[in-house]
């Protein structure tokens, strides 16, 4: 066989081989929306949509931790997936109100034994303390008192003598 004559064949062959890897079908947006709808399927919050290859999640969840999970299970989920928008919000925790800080409470009434004059009330771990005391005993009351760790202590309803 000539040489010449083989060239041209090879390379008729070799660009038969390139189209029809090129025109390999694609899945479809909508098959690709299944497929990521399934491998998030653990949380219904989250919702998918698909186009051209790019998938966005929107939704609500607990943790930036299944956030991140869940943008990465969309994917894993098909090769077809171009890229993924992640527009998932994460929830505040709810704020609870602080508790009464009971051994608080019990050890602002402890100090307060040793100033009978006075009253003291402890809400959300602030002590505000009302009454008349002496200028010599308001450095005592407040060392006590800030000993005990609170958020803060009021001393402005006292009356100094």
């Amino acid at each position: 066989m000539n040489v010449k004559r083989f060239i041209p064949v090879l390379f008729m062959a070799g660009l038969l081989t390139m189209s029809m890897i090129s025109c390999k079908s694609k899945i479809s947006d909508a098959d690709l929306k299944t497929k990521v709808e399934t491998a998030v399927s653990g949380n219904p919050d989250v919702l998918v949509d698909v186009k051209d290859g790019v998938v966005t999640l929107s939704g609500t969840v607990a943790t930036e931790q299944e956030k991140i999970s869940l943008e990465t299970a969309a994917k894993s989920a098909e090769k077809g997936v171009k890229s993924v928008v992640n527009n998932i919000v994460v929830e505040a925790a709810p704020v609870l109100p602080t508790p009464v800080d009971d051994t608080l409470v019990k050890n602002v009434a402890d100090v307060m034994k040793d100033f009978p004059a006075l009253s003291a009330n402890v809400k959300d771990g602030v002590i505000q303390v009302t009454g008349t005391i002496e200028q010599a005993r308001i450095k005592t009351l407040k060392q006590a008192l800030d000993n005990l760790n609170p958020k803060k202590v009021d001393l402005s309803g006292l009356s100094v003598k």
